[in-house]
């Protein structure tokens, strides 16, 4: 079984979108305070612009784990 890890950072842009950053592997000790710095450092620095579209609001952040499990189908 193989365990993935990712930060999902959920913005808002002009327009009322919503906006999904996903990064792969976030440190294992990273703490609350830091993801919020980084997201409203995106937001005040204007970073990405998804679309044209200016990010206006961080709105939540989350570290989902999965789990997969392969299964050989050639045996």
């Amino acid at each position: 079984m193989e365990t993935a890890k990712k930060l999902v950072m959920t913005f808002k842009s002009e327009g009322d979108n919503v906006v999904n950053f996903t990064i792969d592997d976030p440190k294992d000790n990273l703490t609350e305070a830091e993801v919020i710095s980084a997201m409203n450092l995106i937001v005040e620095k204007n970073i990405f612009s998804p679309g044209e579209l200016d990010l206006v609001e961080a709105v939540k952040a989350k570290v989902v784990q999965t789990n997969t499990t392969e299964y050989d189908l050639k045996a």
